[in-house]
């Protein structure tokens, strides 16, 4: 059995998408769609624009979106998923492929969750670290510990065995990473993001994507779609829906939904979108 994989934030590159828009008629057209819909020229950006742009939230999720969906057409009458995922906002790229939503809804949401995203970043600054060599409930006691006192830190993707990236305010994640360290952890590696990504501090946002999610027509799959939220595979559109706006504040469990392919019959794991991130993670999963 086949399942499709998409990425999420932190997957892009400088010239992103420009080899399928040079070789492909629909491929041009599908871009310049997404210029359309979003009013700006996000095009241009994928392929002239620096890091730093790339790097911006409201930026980086409708790009990589827009990529991993172009992929995906791309295989054409090969694109035959027994079975989905997506990772964080890959999700979102995955509900278009398997024909969960349509491409403009999906493009539209995903601009809208970054905006959201970006407005509460900026209401309560956060960021990310990388613990790598932990045990998953070491990461989760000290996480729960600094709870305890106050301080805002959640595991936030569970990646890979050993490999679990926690998120919170600044100060939690400066207090948390030493105390990994003592606990055995190989690294505990500060990320370079815009934001405390799928912890607490991503509430205010949850209600605009609400209103935008509760506002869009969801369909009936092609295949199940294995969920970040509990890593279960869906098809009714009312718990996809309702899944999609758990996932801003919850965490990502890739490690968990990959196995449960896997346990489903998995075979083959395809990854549709910039880089190969997801295809190493899953080798580590495998294993």
């Amino acid at each position: 059995m086949k399942a499709y994989v998409f990425p999420g934030q932190g997957a892009q590159f400088t010239g992103m998408g420009k080899d399928l828009y040079d070789s492909f008629d629909w491929a041009r057209s599908l871009f310049q769609e997404a210029d359309s819909i979003l009013g700006f020229g996000l095009t241009d950006i994928m392929f002239n624009g620096s890091d730093d742009d790339l790097r911006r939230t409201d930026i980086t999720q409708p790009a990589i979106f827009l990529h991993s969906v172009a992929v995906a057409r791309s295989l054409g009458d090969d694109f035959k998923p027994d079975m989905v995922a997506g990772h964080s906002l890959g999700e979102f790229s995955a509900l278009v492929a398997c024909g969960a939503i349509s491409f403009e809804s999906g493009l539209k949401l995903v601009a809208q969750r970054a905006r959201a995203m970006q407005k509460a970043c900026e209401l309560v600054p956060g960021t990310m670290a990388a613990i790598i060599g932990l045990e998953d409930s070491m990461i989760e006691q000290i996480c729960a510990d600094l709870g305890a006192k106050g301080m805002v830190v959640v595991p936030a993707n569970y990646n890979s065995p050993g490999q679990v990236v926690i998120s919170g305010s600044k100060e939690a994640i400066a207090a948390a990473c030493p105390l990994m360290q003592e606990a055995g952890a190989r690294r505990a590696l500060p990320l370079t993001v815009g934001g405390a990504f799928h912890s607490p501090l991503m509430t205010p946002a949850k209600d605009e994507l609400a209103q935008a999610i509760s506002g869009t027509q969801f369909s009936t799959p092609v295949c199940p779609i294995y969920q970040n939220v509990d890593a279960l595979p869906h098809t009714n559109p009312d718990e996809i829906r309702e899944n999609l706006v758990t996932q801003l504040n919850s965490p990502v469990r890739w490690t968990q939904s990959v196995r449960n392919m896997m346990a489903d019959g998995a075979q083959e794991f395809i990854e549709c979108g910039p880089g190969t991130v997801l295809t190493g993670l899953i080798r580590r999963i495998q294993k």
